[in-house]
């Protein structure tokens, strides 16, 4: 047997070659599968199909794409104007994170016409660790002579695949593109001349990477089993990351294509890291464990002694039915429901998966409540979380709790816990939280099956 590494030029060519015929094989067979075996359609598609007569198709049509790294339309879709392709090798090399850190196998985006995409994938085929694009970029022969027997076709041929990376017509930027003035070095900020008009584009390449790492840390199996080993004070073999305040941005709509390729394969998904400044978390948020709930904490912070003390003097006093009596009793609810929004907030940013812990005896729709981010690397608890109808338990925790507040000189029942359930119920606060839950949760699900697919197709 041949040695890889001592191929002769012809081999390669032949491999080369073996791999194409491979390639429109398949994408014949997809094509043809409905038409029957004396089918005069079969037979013209099988000519279409042929490796010079498609090669020379292909080359007609790649003018209908680019292949990029730094794109316009993710800025506006209906930009018109420049977009480059810079590999990363070129680019000045600094501290600061940019395409320029990307590895020498990272992906290349491409945009134009849809319907010509399977030029790009074709491009796309690999032999012996390297590309059919960076073959035709590099001029490699043996593809040239894998192509056609004719030189100066294939040439042609070559030359046409290669400008799939080339800037359509003049740099140009467009009314829907971004653009901002910039102060160039040691300029004169008061002289307009210097300052240069910048146009940015969408570093598509980039973005396209960290989509990937940001998943695999935060949905890949090694990291789900050490979130899960530190939860039971397990020793683990890997680490893991997290990224809070993670946002995600949707580029295309309902169709992400049109923006570009691997905008469509993320599902329009891109994500937005927090730029905030940190967080400061008081030392009075700890991790509620040995306790079967969190209301008794709740009601020991000062401001809700206060609170709670304000509305009993006041419900003692039967006050007499009126506005008065309505208002003052509305707005101690509404800052009552308020500190416990603050306090929910507070425990919201504590580690996710805190709830996992085994000293945390809570009650699970408490967990649910006050420990969202745990759905995130738990299945079995994201699953059941949806399908529990916590917010009710949550609210009748709440009322339980209130009424053992007040009941110390008071007759406190059963119209009394549903007034309190009620409520926080219709408390503004509760409510929108519970919609951005909802989104958050839904957008979760919507990364998760992205996350499956993409590693389907893998």
């Amino acid at each position: 047997m041949m040695d890889e590494n001592s191929a002769t030029p012809n081999s390669t060519r032949q491999t080369i070659r073996a791999l194409i015929e491979a390639f429109l094989k398949e994408r014949f067979e997809t094509k043809a599968e409905k038409l029957a075996e004396d089918d005069p359609k079969r037979e013209a598609l099988a000519e279409q199909f042929e490796l010079e007569a498609w090669v020379d198709n292909a080359a007609r049509r790649v003018s209908q794409l680019q292949v990029v790294t730094h794109s316009l339309k993710p800025i506006h879709p209906d930009a018109k104007g420049t977009n480059l392709y810079v590999p990363p090798e070129t680019l000045t090399n600094h501290g600061l994170v940019g395409s320029h850190a990307l590895p020498e196998a990272f992906q290349a985006d491409v945009v134009g016409n849809a319907a010509a995409l399977d030029v790009y994938k074709f491009l796309k085929l690999e032999h012996d660790g390297k590309s059919l694009l960076e073959r035709v970029l590099e001029g490699d022969v043996e593809l040239a002579n894998a192509l056609s027997q004719d030189p100066a076709q294939a040439k042609e041929w070559m030359r046409a695949f290669a400008a799939i990376t080339e800037p359509r017509g003049e740099a140009s930027s467009h009314a829907n593109a971004k653009q901002l003035y910039w102060l160039a070095k040691d300029d004169d900020p008061a002289d307009d001349q210097s300052f240069h008009l910048l146009a940015p584009l969408y570093a598509t390449s980039l973005t396209h990477r960290v989509f990937q790492t940001i998943n695999e840390d935060r949905f890949a199996e090694p990291a789900k089993l050490a979130r899960e080993a530190r939860r039971k004070t397990l020793a683990s073999e890997t680490g893991y990351r997290d990224y809070p305040n993670l946002a995600v941005q949707k580029l295309g709509g309902t169709k992400p294509q049109n923006i570009s390729q691997l905008n469509s394969e993320r599902g329009g998904n891109n994500y937005l890291l927090a730029s905030l400044p940190p967080n400061w978390v008081s030392r009075e948020v700890r991790v509620p464990l040995g306790t079967d709930s969190v209301f008794p904490r709740f009601g020991r912070r000062r401001e809700v002694r206060q609170l709670v003390s304000d509305l009993r003097r006041f419900l003692e006093s039967n006050p007499g039915q009126n506005y008065e009596t309505r208002d003052l009793r509305d707005d101690l609810n509404a800052a009552l429901m308020d500190e416990l929004m603050v306090f929910s907030m507070e425990l919201h940013r504590l580690p996710p998966g805190w709830s996992g812990d085994s000293k945390c005896r809570l009650a699970v729709e408490e967990a649910y409540w006050l420990d969202p981010g745990r759905a995130m690397e738990d299945e079995t608890f994201r699953q059941a979380r949806e399908e529990a109808d916590w917010p009710s338990e949550v609210r009748k925790r709440f009322a339980n709790w209130l009424n053992r507040q007040l009941d110390r000189k008071l007759p406190m029942g059963d119209a009394e816990h549903r007034r309190w359930d009620k409520m926080l119920e219709r408390d503004p606060g509760f409510q929108r939280w519970l919609e951005r839950d909802r989104r958050w949760m839904e957008s979760l699900e919507r990364e998760l099956d992205d996350w499956q697919e993409g590693v389907s197709h893998e």
